[in-house]
This record gives structure tokens, C-alpha cells and sequence, in this order.
């Protein structure tokens, strides 16, 4: 059936030049996908290479050239952010009324509809977090549990209902994972009917469940699946490497054996496998659909062509030896670069943890200086866990940063302030230009031009309003036409659209986050640190098909660096503690000067200091060995006395004092008392001489040294 757009609602506008538009700047397999309009489609994807761009253009140009109705399309996605991003272009392309919606919220409102009719009463309430259920289901199994079993049992039991299992059938058919919680699987496995026990009795359902009773619905209600099949008719899937079994199942249902279907993905970024997922649903693609139009895109936009090289190189150096099928992904895409030369990638080995993490902090000031947005340079790690010190190292250089899976932008006292004061101010706008009456309303709530020279909350606070006007400034630019003016309603109906959506604006700071979430984001800048064995990969992974998908998180991690990519490792967790940490193995044939690399390349930096034959630290008083990190630091036994003048110890904690307030950070992110301690007692008298000491990183030398000098020598 075609669509005729004149009469859509769609902007009156001349539909030659509007097709023209839309395929104007597209590349030639960019272009084919967009014009590819019926039938499997199958796009493999490479990082940074378009996919959101040509999916978005292929939906617009269909639309436009009548082929699909709006109404009657669907794109799916998997997270908020991505599915908002793309409700924006689509809108930007004048196809505002497609759909694009992440499975979940696709499903919940289908179910929201049809639970009136097809189950009868009201829809349960929605369970946000599964801790206190699990939490609960335990005490009545007189379980033992703590709060990071509760968590990992919670993970599990998620697995579990998206691979479409039951407390019964979870028990057989998870005998090779671990044990979540130090449980067996046994003990699992009651925990999860459990669980399902206590949801019934307080009548909620969680997550997954709004996806398991909407595939049942579908399966078991002929004139729902009838309703749902006849409004929509065309289906996008973007990250269709992320499918679990049971988003398939309902995709399936959706579908109804037709094969109007689009899925793009990429089996390299295949990060996900603990929460069900699989990109064993994009490589079987064109079996299940011989006829399917397959395209690859593999010219990548993003990244210079050094960066892109060690990402090929990465994937290249893969070794297959010992693999099951599941795990041995196709070929992977060798993606070309289309961006001019960059800078050569940096590889920086750290004498230990706070080393690396003040390492970082100094270079980043360095591109700071030198034009780069704080908001374009990411710090990313394997584990949440080892934020602490890079948020530490940015504060103690004034540097400020956003931690990325912390508190929801819209969540933020003065995000709601500010989005009830623009309400209220739309009702009674007066022809202002939009930016100025943005910026007047949040100058009440304390918003100025320029960024505060303090760090702390009120540099946070400072940073979300200043996204809020440079978010209204972008929009006002690409949201106004000839026939109508962007205005603060548009605004604030665009805000409380992203709220919902928890999309977002960019907010000026370094973004530290975890691989996993920084997925679909790209950056100028990438410091992907803590790459020594147990950490990349981690640990747990000790199977080929966990370690191979370690070694895909890091292709993520590359290939979200635009320009500047930084590797970075310690030899020592502590300083002062033994060198016993080597450079990940995924770094060999990468780094300078490594088995299978390149005999030239970028010259390695290092700041690890020159180190005696291994032997254990003595007290420098008793003569016992030191136990402890703070110990060694000092050089001496906790118990004996110090041999520094305690003035100046006072001295220094004082100044210390006067530094953390006036910069909004704890003191110890300044110097810890064991640093302080090792200053007073080695009483440096030049620069080298402290540098020299445990604690006292580049960047805190740079901003401390000469105070801390003088301090010592007045003493």
C-alpha cells in the first residue's frame, strides 16, 4: 500500500527536492541503504561509520517518497539516549511522526493498551529495581546475602527471563555460568521463584516481564497480534547485535512471518552478552532471509586513520584457537578511514594507580590549554570501582568532570528548578530573542557567563545550567525556519521531552565512565586507562568467549576517540607497592616495541620511576618490613615515632586545609596525611627532591610544589 505525504501532515514542500535532500551527502553504500526500501535489509555497520545517519535518511526518503506512512513504521533501539537521538533527526528530517521507541517502552505501551481487553483490570505496577524483591525473597528462604550478591543475583535472574527461561528450566540450562552470590544453581533457582513470588503478592511486574506478557498476548490473542500487525507494517532494529531471545521472540510476533524488516548492527560491538544478548541473530540474517539485501558500511567518518588502524589491528591480532562457534563472529569489518592524519596514539606505563590517574589529569589539562572542550575528552575504565582516582586527580588539578551513570541529568535540583522557572516564563514570553530569555531566567537561580574558579557543587550546578542555554542556543539555530521561529514553548516542550526520554544535553566536563556505558558516545579525546592484566581483561573472564568479548569492549573503547587516544597502565596498584602488574595482552602487537608490533611508532611515555633490585620495605626506625600502603609511604612502622618536626606537619595540614575549601574537594584530594607525613620528614628542599616522594603526582607537584616548598623551609 502506498502513502501519499500530501496527505500526511507532513511541511508542504516541493517532494523532488526534498528526496534530493535527503540523499544529498550520503555515501554511495550510505545511499543504498536509504534507498533500499522493501524488504530484509541487513546493514553491517562499523563503528563510526553512519548507521544512525543512513537508517534515519532511509525511513525519511521512504516516507517522503511515499512508500511507508509514518504512522505505520517503527524503529526500535535499546537504550533512551539512542532512540531520543534518533526521534530528533528524524524530526530534523521532517518525518516527526515515525516512531522510535527502545523495546521496552514499544512493549509497555502495547501492553498498557491491550491489558484492559486481553487480561481484564488494571496493568500491575512497574518494579524499578529488583534489589528489595530479591532482597526479601531471600530472607524468606533464609538465604545469606549482602548487597554485591543481591546485585549479581539480580543480573542473573535477568539473564534468565530475556533468555526466555524459568526457575525450572534455569536450573538445567545454566549448569556452565557461575555462581551469582556464591549460590549454586540449585539455591538460584529457588531464589528466582522466590522473587517471582513476592512480585505476585505485591502485584508488580518488573522489566522483562512487560516484554514476556506482551509476546504472550501476542502469541495467545489472535486479534491483538491482527491489531499490532496491521498498524505497523515496517520495522528498523538498530544495535540488532544486542537482540536477546526474547526481544527476537516479540519482534517476531510483530512481524507475523512478513519480512518488511531493516536491522543494522555490528557483531564487533557485541559488548553484552551478560544481559542475554547475541549477535547470533545478525550473522544468521541472511540465512533466515536468503533474499535479504545485505550492505556493509565500513567507511568511517569519526576517527583519524591512526585510530582506526590500532582498532583494525585490535580485531586483527584476534587468535581463534580453542573457540566454540558461538564464539567465532564472522570475519570482522576492516573499517577505512576517511578523516586526514592525527596524532599518533599514546601508550603511558605508571608506577602505580594514583600515578596513572595524576598522569591523566596532566594531560588533559594540556589539551585543555589548547582548545579542546572538557566535554570532548572522556576518561574511560573497566570497572566503576576505579573512578575514585581519576575524579580525585581531575579536582586536585581543577580540572571539572561529569561521572557518567550517577545521578540522571533531570534529576538535578536546579535541572527541576530551572525547568519549572522556563515554564512558567514561556506563559508570558514577550519576543525576546530565545537565548536571552534563557539566560535571564537562569541567571535567577545562578547561572553567569563565565564558569566559577570554584570546583565542587557549585561548579556542577554552573555546568548543568550552562548546558541548559548552550542546548536552547543549538536548537534555536537548527530548529528555526523562515515560517517559524523557535520560541521558549518549542524549548521547554523539547525539555520535557528529554526529561522523559533522559536525553540529555552535553554538559562541560570530562566525562569519566565505564566502557559498557560509553557505548554509542564518541569523543576528541579517549583515555582508556587500567589496561593491565585482571582488569582488561577482567579477572572472571577465563573462557575464550569471555575473553574474546573483552577484547571487543576494548575495539569500543577505541573507537569512540575521534582524534587524541591515550592507553594507559600501572606496574603497582599502591605506590611504594611491588611491580607486579603487566600491560593488558590485548596491547601486544599495539604498543611500541611489543610482540607482533610495528618496529616504529609513537615513543612510549612513562612516569615510572627507577627501582632497585625487588626486595620488601623496611621501617627506617626498627628495621620491620612495612605492611601497609600508608607504611611504606612514610617509611616507617605505624607504632614507631615520626622523625619529622611536628610544626610543620601542622603547617602543612593547615595549608592543606585552605586548599580543599577554597577548591570545594576533601582535603586528602589535595595530599593525604601519609604524604603530608613522608613531606615532613623528608623535608625536600628543590622541586626533584619532591617529586621524588611518594603521593606527589605531575599535576600536584605543578599546583602544590613551590607552597609546599616554602612551607618546609620556613618551618
Amino acid at each position: 500500500m502506498s502513502f501519499d505525504p500530501q496527505q500526511s501532515g507532513l511541511p508542504v514542500m516541493d517532494e523532488r527536492t526534498a528526496e534530493q535532500r535527503i540523499l544529498a551527502g550520503l555515501d554511495e553504500e550510505q545511499r543504498m541503504v536509504a534507498t533500499t526500501l522493501n524488504g530484509p535489509l541487513c546493514v553491517l555497520a562499523g563503528a563510526g561509520t553512519g548507521k544512525t545517519r543512513a537508517i534515519t535518511h532511509r525511513i525519511a526518503y521512504g516516507v517522503h517518497t511515499g512508500v511507508y506512512n509514518p504512522n505505520r513504521l517503527l524503529a526500535v533501539t535499546f537504550t533512551a539516549r539512542a532512540a531520543a537521538e534518533m526521534r530528533t533527526r528524524l524530526r530534523d528530517l521532517g518525518v516527526g511522526t515515525v516512531q522510535a521507541r527502545t523495546f521496552h517502552a514499544a512493549a509497555l505501551r502495547q501492553l498498557q493498551y491491550f491489558w484492559p481487553h486481553a487480561v481484564g483490570g488494571q496493568l500491575p505496577g512497574l518494579l524499578e529495581h529488583k534489589a528489595q524483591i530479591i532482597a526479601e525473597a531471600a530472607r524468606r528462604l533464609r538465604l545469606p546475602t549482602d548487597r554485591a550478591a543481591i546485585r549479581d543475583l539480580a543480573a542473573e535472574i535477568e539473564w534468565a527471563k530475556v533468555s526466555m527461561l524459568t526457575p525450572e528450566t534455569y536450573v538445567v540450562k545454566a549448569q556452565d555460568r557461575g555462581e551469582p552470590g556464591g549460590l549454586d544453581k540449585l539455591a538460584v533457582g529457588r531464589l528466582f521463584q522466590g522473587y517471582e513470588d513476592v512480585k505476585a503478592d505485591r502485584n508488580l511486574i518488573d522489566f522483562e516481564d512487560v516484554l514476556l506478557i506482551t509476546v504472550g498476548i501476542l502469541q495467545e490473542d489472535p486479534r491483538v497480534a491482527a491489531t499490532v500487525r496491521e498498524q505497523y507494517r515496517h520495522f528498523v532494529v538498530d544495535e540488532y547485535q544486542d537482540v536477546s531471545p526474547l526481544q527476537q521472540r516479540m519482534l517476531d510476533l510483530w512481524l507475523g512471518g512478513r519480512d518488511e524488516l531493516c536491522v543494522v548492527g555490528d557483531a564487533s560491538q557485541t559488548i553484552y552478552s551478560f544481559t542475554g544478548a547475541t549477535p547470533r541473530h545478525l550473522l544468521d540474517f541472511p540465512k533466515r532471509y536468503p533474499d535479504a539485501n545485505v550492505v556493509k558500511l565500513v567507511r568511517d567518518y569519526r576517527s583519524t586513520p591512526q585510530v582506526v588502524g590500532l582498532a583494525n589491528s585490535l580485531l586483527g591480532n584476534r587468535r581463534s584457537g580453542g573457540m566454540t562457534a558461538d564464539a567465532l563472529w564472522s570475519k570482522p569489518l576492516e573499517l577505512v578511514a576517511q578523516r586526514p592524519g592525527g596524532p599518533a596514539p599514546e601508550f603511558l606505563e605508571c608506577s602505580d594507580d594514583e600515578a596513572e590517574a595524576a598522569a591523566v589529569a596532566a594531560r588533559i589539562k594540556v589539551l585543555l590549554e589548547h582548545g579542546t572542550q572538557a566535554s570532548e575528552i572522556a576518561v574511560l575504565f573497566r570497572t566503576n570501582g576505579q573512578s575514585e582516582a581519576y575524579e580525585q586527580a581531575l579536582a586536585a588539578a581543577g580540572v571539572g568532570y561529569q561521572l557518567r551513570g550517577g545521578e540522571r541529568f533531570f534529576a538535578r535540583k536546579e535541572v527541576r528548578d530551572a525547568l519549572l522557572q522556563l515554564r512558567a516564563a514561556s506563559r508570558a514570553a514577550d519576543g525576546e530573542p530565545l537565548g536571552q530569555m534563557v539566560r535571564d531566567v537562569l541567571g535567577n537561580l545562578g547561572y553567569q557567563a563565565e564558569a566559577p574558579k570554584t570546583g565542587g557543587a557549585v561548579r556542577e550546578r554552573w555546568e548543568s545550567l550552562a548546558a541548559i542555554v548552550a542546548l536552547a542556543d543549538e536548537l534555536f539555530l537548527s530548529r528555526s525556519t523562515p515560517e517559524h521561529e523557535f520560541t521558549l514553548v518549542d524549548f521547554v516542550a523539547e525539555l520535557q521531552d528529554r526529561s522523559s526520554a533522559q536525553h540529555a544535553p552535553t554538559v562541560q566536563g570530562v566525562t569519566l565512565a565505564s566502557l559498557h556505558s560509553a557505548k554509542g558516545l564518541e569523543w576528541d579525546a579517549v583515555f582508556l586507562v587500567g589496561l593491565s592484566e585482571g582488569l582488561m581483561p577482567i579477572s572472571f573472564a577465563d573462557t575464550p568467549e569471555t575473553v574474546d568479548e573483552e577484547r571487543r569492549l576494548l575495539y569500543v573503547g577505541i573507537t569512540r576517540a575521534r582524534e587524541f587516544l591515550n592507553f594507559s597502565w600501572s606496574t603497582a596498584r599502591t605506590p611504594g607497592g611491588r611491580a607486579n602488574r603487566k600491560p593488558s595482552r590485548f596491547l601486544d602487537g599495539l604498543r611500541p616495541n611489543s610482540v607482533g608490533g610495528a618496529p616504529t611508532g609513537p615513543r612510549m611515555a612513562t612516569t615510572r620511576k627507577s627501582r632497585k633490585a625487588a626486595g620488601p620495605s623496611v621501617c627506617r626506625v626498627c628495621g620491620k618490613i612495612l605492611n601497609t600502603g600508608a607504611e611504606r609511604k612514610v617509611g616507617r612502622c605505624a607504632d614507631c615515632p615520626p622523625g619529622y618536626d611536628e610544626a610543620v606537619f601542622e603547617q602543612l595540614r593547615q595549608w592543606r586545609l585552605g586548599e580543599a575549601t577554597t577548591a570545594a574537594v576533601p582535603a586528602f584530594v589535595v595530599f593525604t596525611d601519609a604524604t603530608l607525613m613522608a613531606i615532613a620528614e623528608a623535608a625536600p628542599q628543590d622541586l626533584d627532591a619532591l617529586a621524588s616522594l611518594p603521593g606527589v603526582g605531575p599535576s600536584k607537584l605543578e599546583r602544590y610544589g613551590e607552597a609546599v616548598l616554602e612551607i618546609v623551609a620556613n618551618g
